[in-house]
Formats: C-alpha cells, sequence, structure tokens
C-alpha cells in the first residue's frame, strides 16, 4: 500500500474536528486547557496512541504526550509538536462561532493551530487503520503555553526534541502553500512606571503620574523599529481611581529580531531604557526569549525537500521561507535538530475575531501528514 491508497472522509473530519474548536482553551485558563487535553487525549487513543497526560506548572494546563505504536518506539524517530492553547478567551465562541461558509470554517484557535494538530492525527489515524507502518517511531507533545512565549514548556519540547531525529510542527501554513524553515527571534520585556500618588482633583500638581510617563516612552519604544528588529507595546495595565494620580502601569513590549546581533542590540536598547524621569521610575525587565533559528541550514532544507516531494505527490507545491512570527520551532531549530514548520492548514485570521481555514485544506494536509510520517527515515 502507499499514500494514494488512504482515504479520508472529508464530512467526518469536519464533524470530529468541530468538538476540538468549540472546547475553547485560552492560555491563561488552565481549566479549560485540561478540558482540551482531555478531548485529544480521547481522539489520540482512539486512533491507537499510547497517551501520558503531563501535569501543569502552576499557573499553567496540561500537556499531552501521545505515542503511536511501532517496533523501534523508544528509539528515535519523528516528533509532531503542537500547541492546544489559543489567544482567544473563554466565550470567543459568540463572536466567532463554528460555521461554514463558502468553502470555508471559521472558529477560534482553529487555523492557529487546532486544525493542523487534528490534520495531523488524522493522518496518523488513517496509517494505522490501514495497517501501514511508518519507518520511524511517532510521538505527538502538545503543550499549553505556545502564545505566551513557553515559559513552562521549553524544558519538556527540547528534551523531546532531543530524543528524536526531526520535528514538525502544524502551525498555520504561510500564504499559498508555504511552510517555514527558520524562524527570527521573539523577545519579550516587561516594563512598569512607578510614580507618586496624590488626588486628582484638590492636588494634582503634587502627583507624578506613572501613566503619562509610559505614554511618554511608548512611541520612544516603537521608534526604535527597524526592518531587522522590531517593537511594539500590546499590552498596558494601570489604575483602579479616575480621581486617583496612578502610581503604578505595567506594559509589555514584544521585539523581533532577525539574527543574534540584531536580538542583542535589541536586548541592549530595551535595558537602557530603565532610570528615573521627574520622579518617576522605569523598570525594566527582560522577559521569554525565543533564540533565531536561523534559516536555510542543511538538515532543515534536506528535511523541507523530502516533504517537497511528498507535497507533489499529494498534489501541490510546498514553499518555504524564514518568518517574524515565532514559535516553539524556534527552540528545536535552534538546537541542530532538523525541523520543519507551518505545514498546518491553509486559511487566515489568526488571532482575530474572523479565524478560519479553508476546508479543502483538511485532506490535502491530513495526507500531506500522513506523508510525512510513512516516507521520513
Amino acid at each position: 500500500m502507499s499514500l494514494t491508497d488512504l482515504t479520508f472522509d472529508p464530512e467526518d473530519m469536519i464533524g470530529r474536528l468541530r468538538p476540538w474548536i468549540e472546547t475553547e482553551s485560552p492560555t491563561f485558563d488552565p481549566a479549560a486547557l485540561a478540558r482540551m487535553v482531555d478531548l485529544a487525549a480521547i481522539d489520540c487513543a482512539a486512533a491507537g496512541a499510547s497517551i501520558e497526560v503531563i501535569p501543569g506548572r502552576p499557573g499553567f494546563g496540561p500537556s499531552l504526550r501521545a505515542k503511536f505504536p511501532h517496533p523501534d518506539q523508544g528509539q528515535p524517530g519523528i516528533l509532531l509538536s503542537g500547541h492546544l492553547d489559543t489567544v482567544h478567551p473563554v466565550g470567543t465562541l459568540q463572536q466567532n462561532p463554528w460555521r461554514r461558509e463558502g468553502g470555508r470554517i471559521f472558529g477560534p484557535g482553529i487555523q492557529d493551530m487546532k486544525g493542523g494538530i487534528f490534520a495531523a492525527l488524522e493522518g496518523m489515524r488513517q496509517i494505522l487503520r490501514q495497517g501501514m507502518q511508518t519507518r520511524l517511531p511517532v510521538t505527538f507533545l502538545l503543550t499549553p503555553d505556545e502564545e505566551i512565549g513557553t515559559p513552562a514548556t521549553r524544558d519538556l519540547i527540547e528534551q523531546e526534541a532531543r530524543m528524536n531525529k526531526c520535528v514538525i510542527l502544524p502551525e498555520p501554513a504561510t500564504d499559498g502553500h508555504g511552510c517555514v524553515i527558520g524562524r527570527y527571534a521573539i523577545a519579550r520585556f516587561n516594563l512598569e512606571t512607578r510614580g507618586v500618588p496624590s488626588h486628582a482633583g484638590w492636588a494634582l500638581k503634587e502627583g507624578r503620574s506613572a501613566i503619562a510617563m509610559m505614554a511618554r516612552k511608548i512611541p520612544e519604544i516603537e521608534a526604535m523599529t527597524t526592518d531587522d528588529c522590531t517593537f511594539s507595546v500590546g499590552v498596558i495595565h494601570a489604575g483602579q481611581w479616575v480621581n486617583c494620580v496612578s502610581s503604578s502601569c505595567h506594559a509589555e513590549v514584544l521585539s523581533m529580531a532577525k539574527t543574534d546581533e540584531d536580538l542583542e542590540r535589541g536586548i541592549a536598547a530595551m535595558l537602557a531604557l530603565a532610570g528615573t524621569e521627574n520622579g518617576i521610575e522605569l523598570i525594566v525587565t527582560r522577559g521569554v526569549t525565543r533564540p533565531v533559528w536561523k534559516p536555510g541550514q542543511p538538515q532543515d532544507l534536506a528535511l523541507f525537500d523530502t516533504a517537497a516531494a511528498i507535497a507533489k505527490q499529494v498534489g501541490f507545491d510546498l514553499t518555504h521561507q524564514p518568518s517574524g512570527g515565532g514559535s516553539d520551532g524556534n527552540f528545536t531549530g535552534a538546537l541542530g535538530i532538523p525541523t520543519i514548520d507551518s505545514t498546518g492548514l491553509r486559511g487566515a485570521g489568526l488571532h482575530t475575531l474572523t479565524e478560519h481555514v479553508l476546508e479543502d485544506s483538511l485532506v490535502e494536509r491530513a495526507r500531506f501528514h500522513a506523508g510525512l510520517f510513512l516516507e521520513l527515515a
């Protein structure tokens, strides 16, 4: 039997994908993620895998490790690394409900990246149903914290990757039929301004506003952006009472850097902002950093060449490019382990209320992943 002998039922797939999307699982809700892990565990077990639920660190949901039957199980093989967390809070389904419209399927997290994981699982399910054997053992590792930089499971992912020959990440496909081999660094920073409180009505001049200080710093930070190193302020928290001059303001900054040198310069520039102005202190601390996964590494290109040949069998031309968006591929690629990223579903609107995938990419990508599992050696 060969890859073309595998049969996929798109309507059945769509029906079984729906609970994955309607089980909302934002990063900051461990209970919601535990429900999602339970659902994924059931489907992995039903596909034939032995499963292990790995408890989460405090404040985080659990992870799932699924190992598919193979005579060489325990030897280095293929790792499929994915994340079950999304950026969408519970309740987003009310604004972007599961629905099918004009060849598209909508729902929170369907493109990033539940749909891609589900398609890869369907590939393994059909392989085992047909009694076929992959050349290498296959392991799925599904984690709960990618959307915030993977602070809780990076060591788990890296250790699992070290025990395998290659890594596949079914993050959303890039434009057309593209995948990713190479990602730029992503650095996060936490900012705090500490001002002097006062009554905003009768003693305004006695206060020093932490909010005003942060507001002045934001344009300064974002103005440091270049083509090779970007800075964006995405989160601000401050104030409790409008009649109080704010004494504290918190912000979070995301920086993208194309090279290690760009990363170090960006880190230095951010840390140099710390200091005191007009009685207000600015504190800058470095958060989670994803390392540069250098594009064009020979081991990744070799893996891509194999994947491109499989894509041809499936019926599409696979392309590749580096990406400015971070993923857990940053970690595995930076370790030098052959890695291919963004093998997941085609669609648009990730991280928005129009997130959707193209229906025809479900079978396409399930068959593509089946080919990867069958032919990688």
